[in-house]
């Protein structure tokens, strides 16, 4: 029997979060370069922040070390292992003469990304808004969307025009914004700030109660002598902020997932509580190695600062030689770069298209990290001296090409 009501269609657009999101502009790249090397072409990749170095040995020691226990393979603690929270608030006073609790200013995330989303499920509700810098890195942003928040837009170059965008949003904004992130060093674009900066942040986020999430993932890769600096090195900041760092970049660690949020008790709190029902913390072993990281020989921070540092050297010159200028980024593992004389109006994804199928090499559209990071491209630092120069040569073979 035939009826004119069509049937019910189940299609991902039914679910309220899915029609939140756009397409993930990064993987269009990705893909291409994974149908490139599956078809065997040499692919140099400068798109994705991948860290090429393995952990440093004694810490896979203990990882191996833990695993051979019995009773290490249970359900681990979601808010982290007490040896592994007070090694972090060990690690803040050595780094940045910050005194923090253990029990209730310290709390272990499965990396930076998984903190900050986590967190934004805890502390946002549907059409609450949050300040987001644009470029940024798109958690930043779709960890609140995702969430139901709203985002405003600020500047991610911390100057005049940030301040005054800070002020024209809590001024004619509707609900007021009640949450800032900021990125310091910036992914993607390697910007970073004083301890001025802060302390005058924390006088405004104080003044206009709002909480404030420091996203610290790139603390230790600092260049030229010029350290990074924490929020919280601010007298009063630990009352309106709370800070995420990693492991994955100062200590090659990406696929552990390991990283930390500190800082004010009360988000930690509501973090640790919203975790306690996602998950149940990383592996028990992964924890341990974590600690003999933090707490053991230091060398692998300095020779990974050194190692993208010189890359970053290496980059700039062979680029700049190739006929393509790359600003000198002063933190990060990243270089942030206007299109290339002659592809300024072609736009910033069709461009990072272009340059893997002519050149073999793979950048990551600006346009991935928001709508200010059109007309830009994010270099990551993750092959050797080396590649580094072969993507050059290839560049400069393919800007020859097109510009004659």
């Amino acid at each position: 029997m035939n009826t004119s009501e069509p049937e019910p269609s189940l299609s991902e657009e039914q679910f309220y979060r899915m029609r939140r999101l756009p397409p993930y502009v990064i993987a269009e790249v990705n893909a291409m370069r994974h149908a490139a090397r599956a078809a065997g072409r040499d692919v140099i990749d400068l798109g994705m922040g991948n860290p090429d170095q393995p952990p440093p040995q004694h810490v896979i020691d203990k990882l191996c070390e833990v695993a051979g226990k019995p009773s290490a393979h249970g359900y681990s603690q979601s808010r982290g292992i007490p040896g592994l929270r007070k090694a972090q608030a060990n690690y803040y006073g050595r780094r940045f003469g910050v005194d923090l609790d253990p029990e209730s200013e310290v709390v272990v995330t499965m990396g930076s990304k998984e903190g900050l989303s986590s967190m934004a499920t805890a502390i946002v509700a549907p059409g609450d808004v949050v300040l987001a810098p644009s470029p940024s890195y798109p958690i930043h942003t779709y960890g609140f969307i995702i969430a139901g928040a709203t985002i405003r837009s600020v500047p991610t170059t911390p100057n005049e025009e940030y301040w005054e965008s800070l002020e024209q949003a809590m001024a004619y904004t509707s609900p007021r914004p009640s949450v800032l992130v900021v990125n310091y060093p910036s992914n993607p674009t390697a910007e970073t700030v004083d301890l001025a900066f802060y302390e005058r942040l924390v006088a405004w986020a104080r003044e206009n109660k709002v909480w404030v999430l420091s996203d610290l993932a790139y603390s230790e890769l600092y260049y030229d002598g010029k350290p990074t600096r924490s929020i919280l090195e601010v007298p009063g900041a630990k009352e309106c902020a709370v800070e995420f760092t990693s492991m994955s970049k100062t200590y090659s660690m990406a696929g552990w997932r390991m990283g930390f949020a500190v800082g004010n008790p009360t988000l930690i709190k509501a973090l640790t509580r919203v975790k306690s029902y996602l998950d149940y913390g990383a592996f028990t072993p992964i924890q341990a190695a974590a600690c003999a990281a933090l707490n053991g020989p230091q060398d692998i921070v300095e020779e990974n600062r050194l190692r993208y540092q010189n890359r970053r050297d290496v980059m700039v010159e062979a680029f700049g030689r190739a006929g393509w200028d790359i600003p000198v980024p002063p933190a990060s593992m990243f270089a942030w770069a206007p299109l290339p004389p002659g592809f300024e109006s072609m736009g910033s994804l069709d461009f990072s298209k272009k340059l893997l199928e002519e050149a073999g090499v793979a950048v990551a559209a600006g346009i991935g990290y928001g709508e200010e990071g059109e007309g830009f491209v994010r270099i990551a630092m993750v092959e050797n001296e080396q590649r580094i120069r072969q993507a050059a040569r290839n560049v400069k073979r393919f800007l020859q090409r097109t510009n004659t």
